[in-house]
Protein backbone atom coordinates (compact mmCIF):
# COMPACT_ATOMS: atom_id res chain seq x y z
CA UNK A 1 0.00 0.00 0.00
CA UNK A 2 1.39 3.35 -0.71
CA UNK A 3 2.67 5.76 2.56
CA UNK A 4 0.15 8.67 2.57
CA UNK A 5 2.13 10.72 0.21
CA UNK A 6 1.32 8.07 -2.24
CA UNK A 7 -2.05 9.51 -2.40
CA UNK A 8 -1.74 12.91 -3.12
CA UNK A 9 -1.53 12.50 -7.22
CA UNK A 10 -4.51 10.41 -7.32
CA UNK A 11 -6.42 12.04 -4.76
CA UNK A 12 -6.55 14.83 -6.92
CA UNK A 13 -6.51 12.59 -10.31
CA UNK A 14 -9.53 11.25 -8.72
CA UNK A 15 -10.88 15.34 -8.15
CA UNK A 16 -10.18 16.40 -11.21
CA UNK A 17 -14.03 15.78 -12.47
CA UNK A 18 -14.89 18.85 -11.12
CA UNK A 19 -17.14 16.98 -8.75
CA UNK A 20 -17.75 17.79 -4.81
CA UNK A 21 -16.76 15.08 -3.11
CA UNK A 22 -18.47 13.38 0.25
CA UNK A 23 -15.19 12.15 1.85
CA UNK A 24 -16.58 8.40 2.19
CA UNK A 25 -17.23 8.34 -1.49
CA UNK A 26 -13.97 10.19 -2.24
CA UNK A 27 -11.99 7.82 0.10
CA UNK A 28 -13.40 4.39 -2.17
CA UNK A 29 -13.08 6.10 -5.33
CA UNK A 30 -9.12 7.21 -4.59
CA UNK A 31 -8.93 3.20 -3.09
CA UNK A 32 -10.38 2.06 -6.73
CA UNK A 33 -8.16 4.18 -8.45
CA UNK A 34 -5.27 2.73 -6.63
CA UNK A 35 -6.25 -0.53 -7.27
CA UNK A 36 -6.15 -1.30 -3.35
CA UNK A 37 -7.17 -5.04 -2.96
CA UNK A 38 -9.69 -6.60 -0.85
CA UNK A 39 -7.21 -7.53 1.73
CA UNK A 40 -4.83 -4.10 1.91
CA UNK A 41 -8.47 -1.91 2.22
CA UNK A 42 -9.21 -4.35 5.61
CA UNK A 43 -5.88 -3.61 7.14
CA UNK A 44 -6.45 -1.83 10.31
CA UNK A 45 -4.21 0.09 12.64
CA UNK A 46 -3.99 -0.83 16.26
CA UNK A 47 -6.27 1.49 17.28
CA UNK A 48 -9.40 0.03 15.19
CA UNK A 49 -8.90 3.09 11.98
CA UNK A 50 -8.33 1.21 8.22
CA UNK A 51 -5.13 1.72 7.26
CA UNK A 52 -5.81 3.11 3.87
CA UNK A 53 -8.37 5.76 5.51
CA UNK A 54 -5.88 7.12 7.78
CA UNK A 55 -3.42 7.20 4.79
CA UNK A 56 -5.97 8.93 2.20
CA UNK A 57 -7.10 11.46 5.43
CA UNK A 58 -3.28 12.51 5.75
CA UNK A 59 -3.09 13.20 1.68
CA UNK A 60 -6.26 15.53 1.99
CA UNK A 61 -5.22 17.20 4.73
CA UNK A 62 -1.66 17.94 2.82
CA UNK A 63 -3.33 19.17 -0.17
CA UNK A 64 -6.07 21.40 1.73
CA UNK A 65 -3.38 22.75 3.62
CA UNK A 66 -1.12 23.88 0.20
CA UNK A 67 -5.05 24.88 -0.79
CA UNK A 68 -5.11 22.30 -3.73
CA UNK A 69 -8.57 21.36 -2.61
CA UNK A 70 -10.74 23.09 -0.74
CA UNK A 71 -13.77 22.23 1.60
CA UNK A 72 -16.97 23.69 0.29
CA UNK A 73 -18.51 22.30 3.34
CA UNK A 74 -17.86 19.85 6.18
CA UNK A 75 -16.74 16.47 4.63
CA UNK A 76 -16.88 17.34 1.36
CA UNK A 77 -13.67 18.12 -1.08
CA UNK A 78 -13.16 19.45 -4.52
CA UNK A 79 -10.65 20.52 -6.54
CA UNK A 80 -8.89 24.17 -6.84
CA UNK A 81 -7.55 25.65 -9.84
CA UNK A 82 -3.83 25.53 -8.14
CA UNK A 83 -4.93 21.96 -7.53
CA UNK A 84 -4.95 21.24 -11.74
CA UNK A 85 -2.02 23.34 -12.35
CA UNK A 86 -0.10 21.38 -10.27
CA UNK A 87 -1.10 18.21 -11.38
CA UNK A 88 -0.79 19.20 -15.19
CA UNK A 89 2.86 20.64 -14.01
CA UNK A 90 4.30 17.25 -11.84
CA UNK A 91 3.12 14.30 -14.55
CA UNK A 92 5.46 11.96 -12.54
CA UNK A 93 3.65 12.29 -8.98
CA UNK A 94 3.26 14.15 -6.68
CA UNK A 95 5.59 13.69 -3.22
CA UNK A 96 5.71 15.67 0.04
CA UNK A 97 8.86 17.64 -1.07
CA UNK A 98 6.70 18.83 -4.04
CA UNK A 99 3.92 20.04 -0.92
CA UNK A 100 6.44 21.50 0.98
CA UNK A 101 8.40 23.63 -2.00
CA UNK A 102 4.32 25.41 -1.77
CA UNK A 103 4.65 28.81 0.04
CA UNK A 104 1.08 27.95 0.78
CA UNK A 105 1.90 24.69 2.44
CA UNK A 106 5.33 26.37 4.29
CA UNK A 107 2.92 29.28 5.53
CA UNK A 108 0.21 26.64 6.98
CA UNK A 109 2.68 24.43 8.80
CA UNK A 110 6.05 26.27 8.54
CA UNK A 111 9.16 24.39 9.23
CA UNK A 112 10.88 25.15 12.59
CA UNK A 113 12.63 27.93 13.49
CA UNK A 114 12.96 31.31 15.93
CA UNK A 115 9.72 32.87 14.42
CA UNK A 116 7.09 32.58 16.86
CA UNK A 117 4.06 33.22 14.50
CA UNK A 118 2.66 29.80 14.66
CA UNK A 119 3.70 25.96 16.18
CA UNK A 120 6.50 24.42 14.36
CA UNK A 121 6.30 21.53 12.35
CA UNK A 122 7.76 18.04 13.38
CA UNK A 123 9.36 15.86 10.38
CA UNK A 124 8.00 12.59 10.41
CA UNK A 125 10.32 9.89 11.51
CA UNK A 126 11.87 8.22 8.25
CA UNK A 127 12.68 4.70 9.40
CA UNK A 128 12.36 2.68 12.91
CA UNK A 129 16.29 2.76 13.07
CA UNK A 130 16.27 6.01 12.99
CA UNK A 131 14.54 6.61 17.19
CA UNK A 132 13.60 4.22 19.58
CA UNK A 133 9.65 3.10 19.26
CA UNK A 134 8.97 5.77 22.74
CA UNK A 135 10.69 8.49 20.63
CA UNK A 136 8.69 8.27 17.51
CA UNK A 137 5.49 8.21 19.35
CA UNK A 138 6.59 11.62 21.25
CA UNK A 139 7.49 12.80 17.37
CA UNK A 140 4.14 11.62 16.27
CA UNK A 141 2.56 13.38 18.91
CA UNK A 142 4.01 17.04 18.27
CA UNK A 143 3.41 16.79 14.66
CA UNK A 144 -0.04 15.88 15.12
CA UNK A 145 -0.11 18.91 17.47
CA UNK A 146 1.44 21.18 14.82
CA UNK A 147 -0.67 19.93 12.64
CA UNK A 148 -3.69 21.31 15.23
CA UNK A 149 -1.97 24.53 16.43
CA UNK A 150 -1.70 25.32 12.76
CA UNK A 151 -5.06 24.55 12.12
CA UNK A 152 -6.67 26.44 15.25
CA UNK A 153 -5.01 29.64 14.04
CA UNK A 154 -5.67 29.36 10.43
CA UNK A 155 -9.34 29.23 12.03
CA UNK A 156 -9.53 31.96 14.50
CA UNK A 157 -8.10 34.45 12.07
CA UNK A 158 -11.02 33.50 9.37
CA UNK A 159 -13.66 34.28 12.47
CA UNK A 160 -14.85 37.98 13.36
CA UNK A 161 -12.80 39.66 16.09
CA UNK A 162 -15.69 38.82 18.62
CA UNK A 163 -14.59 35.27 18.10
CA UNK A 164 -11.55 35.67 19.32
CA UNK A 165 -11.99 37.60 22.42
CA UNK A 166 -14.21 35.04 23.55
CA UNK A 167 -12.19 32.15 22.39
CA UNK A 168 -9.22 34.10 24.84
CA UNK A 169 -11.24 34.43 27.68
CA UNK A 170 -12.28 30.62 26.99
CA UNK A 171 -8.04 29.86 27.35
CA UNK A 172 -7.84 31.74 30.85
CA UNK A 173 -10.98 30.34 32.29
CA UNK A 174 -9.86 26.66 31.01
CA UNK A 175 -6.75 28.01 32.53
CA UNK A 176 -7.81 28.28 36.28
CA UNK A 177 -8.85 32.57 36.25
CA UNK A 178 -12.32 33.27 36.80
CA UNK A 179 -11.99 33.04 40.18
CA UNK A 180 -14.51 29.39 41.77
CA UNK A 181 -17.24 30.58 39.25
CA UNK A 182 -15.27 31.26 36.18
CA UNK A 183 -15.84 34.40 35.94
CA UNK A 184 -15.10 36.14 32.49
CA UNK A 185 -16.55 38.89 30.77
CA UNK A 186 -16.18 40.10 27.15
CA UNK A 187 -16.52 44.29 26.66
CA UNK A 188 -15.00 44.24 23.47
CA UNK A 189 -16.39 46.81 20.56
CA UNK A 190 -17.15 50.15 20.42
CA UNK A 191 -16.30 51.92 23.06
CA UNK A 192 -14.38 49.46 24.79
CA UNK A 193 -11.86 51.46 25.45
CA UNK A 194 -8.96 49.35 24.35
CA UNK A 195 -9.95 46.45 26.67
CA UNK A 196 -11.66 43.16 25.01
CA UNK A 197 -12.17 41.57 28.12
CA UNK A 198 -11.92 40.83 31.87
CA UNK A 199 -10.97 38.31 34.49
CA UNK A 200 -11.37 37.71 37.67
CA UNK A 201 -7.47 36.55 39.09
CA UNK A 202 -8.81 35.66 42.39
CA UNK A 203 -11.42 33.28 43.88
CA UNK A 204 -13.08 36.42 45.30
CA UNK A 205 -12.56 38.37 42.78
CA UNK A 206 -10.36 41.01 44.64
CA UNK A 207 -7.99 41.50 41.27
CA UNK A 208 -8.77 41.16 37.95
CA UNK A 209 -6.72 41.03 34.29
CA UNK A 210 -7.81 43.20 31.42
CA UNK A 211 -7.18 41.36 28.19
CA UNK A 212 -6.84 42.72 24.69
CA UNK A 213 -6.62 40.15 21.54
CA UNK A 214 -5.68 41.19 18.17
CA UNK A 215 -7.06 39.06 15.19
CA UNK A 216 -4.00 39.56 12.92
CA UNK A 217 -2.48 37.80 10.02
CA UNK A 218 0.76 35.87 10.34
CA UNK A 219 2.80 38.29 8.98
CA UNK A 220 1.36 41.56 10.58
CA UNK A 221 3.20 41.82 14.08
CA UNK A 222 1.95 43.68 17.08
CA UNK A 223 4.49 46.92 17.69
CA UNK A 224 5.06 48.48 20.49
CA UNK A 225 2.76 51.49 19.42
CA UNK A 226 -0.04 48.38 19.77
CA UNK A 227 1.39 47.75 23.69
CA UNK A 228 1.39 51.37 24.67
CA UNK A 229 -1.94 51.94 24.12
CA UNK A 230 -2.68 48.75 25.62
CA UNK A 231 -1.14 49.63 28.47
CA UNK A 232 -2.59 53.53 28.26
CA UNK A 233 -6.70 51.34 28.36
CA UNK A 234 -5.52 49.90 31.92
CA UNK A 235 -4.37 53.20 33.66
CA UNK A 236 -7.66 54.26 32.29
CA UNK A 237 -9.75 51.69 34.59
CA UNK A 238 -7.11 51.48 37.09
CA UNK A 239 -5.73 48.32 36.47
CA UNK A 240 -2.11 47.54 37.27
CA UNK A 241 -1.98 43.90 35.31
CA UNK A 242 -2.97 42.91 31.12
CA UNK A 243 -2.83 40.01 29.10
CA UNK A 244 -1.93 40.57 25.25
CA UNK A 245 -2.85 37.51 23.13
CA UNK A 246 -2.41 38.06 19.16
CA UNK A 247 -2.77 35.25 15.90
CA UNK A 248 0.20 36.77 15.02
CA UNK A 249 3.78 37.66 16.71
CA UNK A 250 5.35 40.15 18.48
CA UNK A 251 8.27 42.26 17.35
CA UNK A 252 11.14 42.63 19.55
CA UNK A 253 10.19 46.13 20.54
CA UNK A 254 6.99 45.53 21.75
CA UNK A 255 8.58 42.79 24.04
CA UNK A 256 11.46 44.93 25.12
CA UNK A 257 8.48 47.36 25.85
CA UNK A 258 6.25 45.34 27.84
CA UNK A 259 9.23 43.96 30.33
CA UNK A 260 10.60 47.60 30.64
CA UNK A 261 7.31 48.83 32.67
CA UNK A 262 5.90 48.82 35.83
CA UNK A 263 2.48 47.77 35.01
CA UNK A 264 2.46 44.14 34.14
CA UNK A 265 1.89 42.88 30.83
CA UNK A 266 1.87 39.18 29.83
CA UNK A 267 2.21 39.15 25.89
CA UNK A 268 1.12 35.45 24.40
CA UNK A 269 1.81 35.16 20.24
CA UNK A 270 -0.48 32.66 18.57
CA UNK A 271 1.82 29.75 18.64
CA UNK A 272 1.92 30.17 22.58
CA UNK A 273 -2.20 30.59 22.01
CA UNK A 274 -2.36 27.42 20.33
CA UNK A 275 -0.49 25.24 22.49
CA UNK A 276 -2.65 26.85 25.14
CA UNK A 277 -5.78 25.79 23.36
CA UNK A 278 -4.56 22.56 22.86
CA UNK A 279 -3.30 21.96 26.87
CA UNK A 280 -6.21 22.99 27.98
CA UNK A 281 -8.92 21.60 25.73
CA UNK A 282 -9.82 24.63 24.37
CA UNK A 283 -11.74 24.23 20.60
CA UNK A 284 -9.90 20.49 20.47
CA UNK A 285 -11.17 17.20 20.99
CA UNK A 286 -9.15 14.17 22.23
CA UNK A 287 -9.47 11.67 19.56
CA UNK A 288 -7.64 8.98 21.18
CA UNK A 289 -5.32 8.06 23.92
CA UNK A 290 -2.38 5.27 24.17
CA UNK A 291 -0.80 3.63 27.05
CA UNK A 292 2.57 2.56 27.10
CA UNK A 293 3.53 0.07 29.32
CA UNK A 294 6.78 -1.27 30.31
CA UNK A 295 7.53 -4.64 33.09
CA UNK A 296 7.64 -3.80 36.83
CA UNK A 297 10.72 -4.75 38.11
CA UNK A 298 10.23 -4.93 41.61
CA UNK A 299 7.64 -7.56 40.78
CA UNK A 300 10.55 -10.27 40.17
CA UNK A 301 12.55 -9.09 42.67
Amino acid sequence: MPVWSGFLTPVLEVLTDGKIWRKRDLHTAVEDHVGLTAEQRAEVLPSGQQRADNRIGWALSGLYRAKLVDKPARATFVITDAGRALLEAHPGGITEKTLKALPEYRDYTPLRSNSSNVAPAISAVDTDEDVDPLEQIEHGVERLHSEVAADLLARLRGQDPAFLEQSVLDVLVAMGYGGTEGRAARIGGSGDGGVDGVIDQDPLGLERIYVQAKRYAAENTVGRPEIQAFVGALHGVGAARGVFITTSAFTSGAREYAHSISTRIILIDGRRLAELMIRYGVAVQTRQTFTIVEVDEDYFE
